[in-house]
């Protein structure tokens, strides 16, 4: 059986972690502000939901801004 070096075998692995970790950091920042603009429409009792808009596009661009941060440091 062949014996793989620990270093050959460590960083696919770590590759993987990164990058799920990150999937799911992201995930959490959208979604956090979904919820958040829902609380500010029910609230507010607005007819339109302006804050989820809102702050659910801006998750969206502060999570893809994070992500490549994340990915352009060294």
């Amino acid at each position: 059986m062949v014996k793989l070096q620990k270093s050959s075998l460590k960083s696919p692995l770590n590759s993987y972690a990164k990058y799920s970790a990150l999937g799911f950091q992201m995930a959490g920042i959208i979604f956090l502000a979904l919820f958040v603009g829902l609380k500010l429409d029910e609230f507010l009792e607005l007819k339109n939901p302006v804050f989820t808009v809102l702050l659910t596009l801006s998750g969206l661009g502060f999570a893809l801004f994070y992500m490549f941060k994340q990915i352009l440091k060294k």
